[in-house]
């Protein structure tokens, strides 16, 4: 038995960078912000050194988590993912009158509760990361707490993420009275030895839909254009992406580790999710008027991409998950840098119509956007394209036709609002005064290095792929 804390070494720097944070945030409050950001992302460089430099893999306190490959990847983009939402509210806090230093210490939790998560090898362990992160969203969803919608988001996520818990909870205990163990090796031995009663498929389904909650799935997804929209725009690009890949990532670990007899079963669950979400994605999103709204429909869409390759399973369809899923971050954290950027007046704008005229007031922010938008559609060379061709092409291959041509109807469908505001950016012209001078340096770093990202990964994709391909081998029987 393993009784080591090396395995879990980077999640432990991040909990000691916690405490002096938490102290510091006490004492001197405001001043401490950026003091904290700063402090904060040296920790999940140190955090991320370790993964990278000194890996160690393993199966550790009883078997409650695995360190392997797969864990290191996604560990890797979700450090990405949480530094670069720290960077995105480095001036947005004090612009916004709500620069508190808890931002960064709740980005912290919420990245442990992630990390913790990825690495769960048994349910219970999985239970603790999942509201690890949720509690300290909740928080972060409700930071401002002089806009009324930012409270209002806060509780609707508590309220239906608690609803969405209750539900895993119940599938759990049905597979802990079946099996005897929450353990993921253990159950899934338990389903092998024999055909499942109806009650194990019942608590699968549970199971199934709670995950289908936390990355946004249609028909879980009610929560989301409100969340998204009444949240500060740096807690919504973060929202946008790590928590969805880290519930995309257990999710599966828990069906390849622990629920692999009933593949046929699952299978046919994640391929409805996939089809209702790309659809549903790609034509609500047309009639919204918010950018953060769209943005959220467009997330729709492309959960339903990743759940395709989900559907596939084996290293083919989670290597496509995986590299999918980092091409989304990137974009998705270079578009709300320019989303950001919007203000009038100094207040932040988030109308769809305010993108008009940005070209000839901002030029790199406009092309930047015009690559982050053609990307999501899957112009190529983009490197959206790519992810798009990759799970297309895995999905016919494996003989899910049907469903690679509602993603291909899908994406026709989500470019009609991606090309009407490239076409404001650069053919209309702004009816209200124009949009402020960006002098937020920190904004148009993370633009022009998202933006080159998705231009440049044509050159060599390889090491994304072979990266993505070698963390899969590192999960059981993929």
């Amino acid at each position: 038995m393993n009784y080591s804390v090396i395995p879990i070494l980077p999640e432990l720097i991040l909990l000691a960078a916690i405490l002096p944070l938490l102290i510091c945030g006490a004492v001197i409050e405001k001043r401490a912000t950026k003091g904290a950001m700063a402090f904060s992302l040296i920790a999940m460089l140190a955090s991320a050194s370790i993964i990278i430099f000194a890996p160690v893999e393993g199966i550790l306190l009883r078997d409650m988590l695995v360190v392997d490959s797969f864990g290191r990847f996604v560990k890797l983009a979700l450090l990405a993912a949480s530094g670069l939402s720290i960077l995105l509210a480095w001036n947005y806090l004090e612009k916004s009158e709500i620069n508190q230093p808890e931002y960064p210490i709740l980005i912290l939790f919420a990245t442990v509760g992630m990390m913790l998560m990825v690495s769960a090898h048994d349910f219970l362990a999985l239970y603790v990361g999942l509201e690890m992160q949720s509690l300290s969203l909740c928080a972060l969803v409700a930071f401002n707490r002089k806009k009324a919608a930012s409270s209002e988001a806060g509780l609707k996520y508590f309220m239906l993420g608690a609803l969405s818990s209750g539900i895993m909870l119940y599938g759990i205990s049905l597979l802990y009275g079946y099996a005897g163990t929450t353990g993921f090796a253990g159950l899934e031995k338990a389903l092998s030895a024999e055909s499942p009663p109806i009650g194990v498929i019942l608590a699968m389904a549970f199971i199934c839909s709670a995950f289908a909650f936390k990355v946004s799935a249609v028909p879980f997804h009610i929560w989301m254009p409100d969340v998204y929209e009444g949240a500060p725009t740096p807690v919504t690009a973060f929202l946008d992406v790590a928590p969805k890949l880290a519930a995309l990532a257990i999710f599966a670990r828990v069906l390849i580790e622990a629920m692999l007899p009933l593949e046929h079963q699952w299978t046919q669950i994640i391929i409805l999710l996939s089809a209702a979400s790309m659809l549903v994605g790609g034509i609500a999103g047309c009639a919204q008027k918010n950018i953060k709204r769209l943005m959220d429909y467009s997330a729709i869409t492309n959960i339903g991409f990743m759940l395709m390759a989900l559907a596939i399973g084996g290293d083919v369809g989670i290597q496509t998950m995986l590299v999918f899923a980092v091409i989304y971050l990137v974009n998705t954290i270079g578009a709300f840098s320019v989303i950001i950027c919007l203000r009038r007046n100094g207040k932040e704008v988030d109308g769809i119509g305010d993108f008009a005229g940005l070209s000839k007031t901002h030029p790199i922010q406009a092309l930047a956007m015009a690559i982050f938008l053609l990307s999501l559609i899957g112009v190529p060379p983009l490197a959206g394209f790519f992810g798009k061709y990759f799970v297309l092409l895995a999905a016919i291959q494996h003989g899910l036709m049907p469903l690679a041509i509602i993603g291909v109807l899908a994406s026709v469908i989500s470019a009609y609002y991606y090309v009407h505001i490239i076409k404001l950016m650069y053919f209309n012209k702004s009816e209200s005064l124009a949009i402020d001078p960006v002098p937020d340096l920190t904004l148009q770093i993370v633009t022009i290095t998202a933006a080159l990202a998705i231009l440049l990964f044509v050159v060599d994709p390889s090491p994304l792929l072979e990266s993505a391909l070698e963390a899969v081998r590192g999960m059981s029987h993929t």
